[in-house]
């Protein structure tokens, strides 16, 4: 079993910068694919990024590509999600995820999930 928790959210001015963080419980955080989601109020939870279990790989959502970086340290067994240039349509609820099966962008492709952080950007 996995545990995840998120910190690092607030509340920020559009155009600024956030970084989240994931820690993960276990000994096994670098066997584990990790994601970040995002859920705003009465939308459906979206794939925002994913991270290979070497941090080699790495994939993002269309509307976060080129603002939002995702990274690992597995001596840390903790992920990162530094976002740049905050837009308001970014405000939502961000999730860590983890799993085991292969990359995926969809929340069914994760096993474990954190309670999440809220991120608002003001405009």
């Amino acid at each position: 079993q996995v545990q995840l928790e998120e910190s690092g959210g607030g509340l920020v001015q559009a155009g600024g910068s956030l970084r989240l963080s994931c820690a993960a419980s276990g000994r096994l955080f670098s066997r584990y694919i990790m994601a970040w989601f995002r859920q705003a109020p009465g939308k459906e939870r979206e794939f925002v990024a994913t991270i290979s279990q070497s941090g080699g790989y790495t994939s993002y959502a269309d509307s976060v590509k080129g603002r939002f970086t995702i990274s690992r340290d597995n001596a840390k067994n903790t992920i990162y999600l530094q976002m740049n240039s905050l837009k308001p349509e970014d405000t939502a609820h961000y999730y860590c995820a983890s799993g085991a099966a292969g990359l995926s962008t969809t929340f069914h492709g994760y096993d474990y999930w954190g309670q999440g952080t809220q991120v608002t950007v003001s405009s």
